[in-house]
């Protein structure tokens, strides 16, 4: 019995150095920039962890809060790009958006953490890209998830109800063509203006990650992240590693 358990270990851990030598090369602009308006304090946080995800995976990465890399050759050399807890206006011009927009289309990746969603409120193209557009929160609170896709890369691991405390985001002008992951359990939680919205267009469940694939891009979002310490939490650090493994498996 020993043996085979020991054997299943070494299996194992040679299934995941070749998947993480299957991305070595693959590189990954970590993007940070807020438009005026509210700024989380989670930001240094959320990018020490992707950088540590990233190492781990053979991934190269670069930071970078300046809009003006969006109009630098340099674009293309990425793989993907996350928003990690962005807000408001992420790009200054029509060039810069033009260029997302190609970057988008050529095949590479995005990925979308928390406030990412607040990016961009006025164009709805970022909004059908991302898979909808914030509109508001509960409070800060604990309450239960529920894991919808079971097989995915970024939810295997996880319990069927994953307590977790968070601001749980609402969205709107979701895109229909989103594969939701995970969705909050709205019987959980305690929101005095669920009325006004959601209201019961959900029913009890409301999405909270997902993915698609969007005009030739792949893309991956996950509303959870609010605090600084949940960027060290075991369960939330695997969720992130599976959205960046899903990105860049077509790339």
């Amino acid at each position: 019995m020993k043996q085979i358990v020991f054997s299943l270990l070494i299996m194992l851990t040679v299934a995941s150095q070749a998947q993480n030598e299957s991305f070595k090369g693959k590189q990954i602009l970590i993007y940070t920039r807020n438009g005026e308006g509210y700024v989380h304090d989670n930001i240094n946080a959320s990018v020490e962890a992707l950088k540590e995800i990233c190492e781990a995976l053979s991934v190269g990465t670069l930071v970078a809060d300046d809009p003006s890399i969006f109009e630098s050759e340099k674009l293309q050399t990425f793989d993907a790009i996350i928003f990690s807890n962005t807000n408001n206006e992420a790009f200054l011009n029509k060039q810069q958006k033009e260029n997302f927009q190609k970057f988008i289309r050529s095949g590479k990746g995005f990925i979308g953490i928390h406030s990412a969603c607040g990016s961009e409120r006025e164009w709805p193209w970022f909004w059908s890209m991302l898979g909808g557009t914030f509109i508001r929160h509960a409070p800060l609170q604990e309450f239960d998830i529920k894991i919808i896709d079971t097989d995915h890369i970024s939810t295997q691991q996880l319990s069927l109800t994953w307590k977790w405390e968070d601001e749980c985001y609402y969205l709107d002008h979701l895109n229909p063509a989103i594969n939701v992951l995970v969705a909050a359990d709205l019987t959980t939680l305690n929101d005095s203006k669920r009325n006004e919205y959601p209201g019961t267009v959900f029913g009890d469940l409301f999405p909270l990650s997902w993915y698609h694939n969007f005009e030739g891009g792949r893309v991956w979002y996950t509303a959870l992240g609010h605090k600084i310490e949940y960027y060290k939490d075991e369960n939330f650090r695997y969720h992130l590693k599976g959205g960046i493994q899903w990105v860049l498996d077509n790339n």
